[in-house]
């Protein structure tokens, strides 16, 4: 059984970043193999990773939708996608990733982000640990990506209009019935303490705090120089920070200490 984690929020938050940092903390305790999946059509998560994408889940949703019947010899409509679909996961130490890509375009898709959706949960099974970087905004929620995940981490810079949006995205789950048992707020990219007034309105909103990622001058040192954030050292305070909060999460085999 995986264990799954999706981060969501508002853009700018900090979404990408927090699911690098989760993913390294995963790898250094050696919990492998993971499945990093980059659901945001403007996909970041690769360049965290230090990985190149070639082709993406949406590149492959087009090939078929052109490709209509002209399939290879032999091969049925879904057998072709899965096909795709594991040619497409790119592999590396500890860790693989898939990348969705690009919304769909003009025409009927349903078929195809059904047989994309199952191929997807296939090969999900795998993997013991998964982690999910979601777009920004709710709009997965409603298309249910996001769905039988043991953790959803709602992602919230130090802003009053992102603990609104963290609270409507753990709402919206609830209305839609999805199988997330457990919601944490982390409030990332913090200098210095906790306002008080972010704190009342956590409170407010009735939001489970799971902890806080404070600003790191590595994380953008990094990400200026184009370094992936699984090279970042043991004394970054973000990547500290983040493990501590995983600790919370109950993950299987999860330790504070690297093994």
């Amino acid at each position: 059984m995986s264990f799954s984690i999706a981060i969501a929020g508002k853009g700018g938050t900090g979404k990408t970043t927090l699911a690098g940092l989760i993913i390294k903390c995963l790898r250094d305790r050696h919990l492998e193999p993971i499945l990093a999946i980059d659901a945001d059509p403007n996909s970041n998560l690769n360049y965290v990773l230090g990985m190149e994408v070639t082709e993406t889940v949406g590149d492959i949703r087009e090939d078929v939708t052109l490709r209509r019947e002209n399939l290879p010899s032999g091969m049925s409509k879904p057998d072709y996608i899965n096909f795709k679909i594991y040619s497409s996961v790119i592999e590396s130490e500890g860790f693989d990733l898939i990348v969705m890509g690009r919304p769909e375009g003009r025409g009927c898709y349903c078929f195809a982000n059904d047989v994309l959706r199952r191929a997807i949960d296939t090969l999900s099974a795998n993997y013991p640990y998964i982690v999910m970087d979601e777009e920004a905004g709710m709009e997965h929620l409603s298309r249910r990506t996001t769905r039988d995940v043991d953790v959803l981490l709602m992602c919230a810079d130090p802003s009053l209009r992102s603990l609104v949006a963290a609270s409507r995205i753990r709402d919206m789950a609830d209305e839609l019935e999805l199988n997330i048992p457990r919601r944490y707020l982390v409030v990332c990219r913090l200098a210095g303490d906790l306002p008080e007034s972010m704190s009342r309105e956590i409170e407010r909103l009735e939001l489970d705090l799971a902890g806080i990622v404070p600003h790191d001058d590595l994380i953008s040192e990094y990400e200026l120089a184009g370094k992936p954030l699984l090279e970042i050292p043991d004394e970054s305070p973000a990547l500290k920070a983040v493990c501590e909060i995983a600790e919370k999460l109950e993950i299987p085999r999860f330790t504070t200490v690297a093994a």
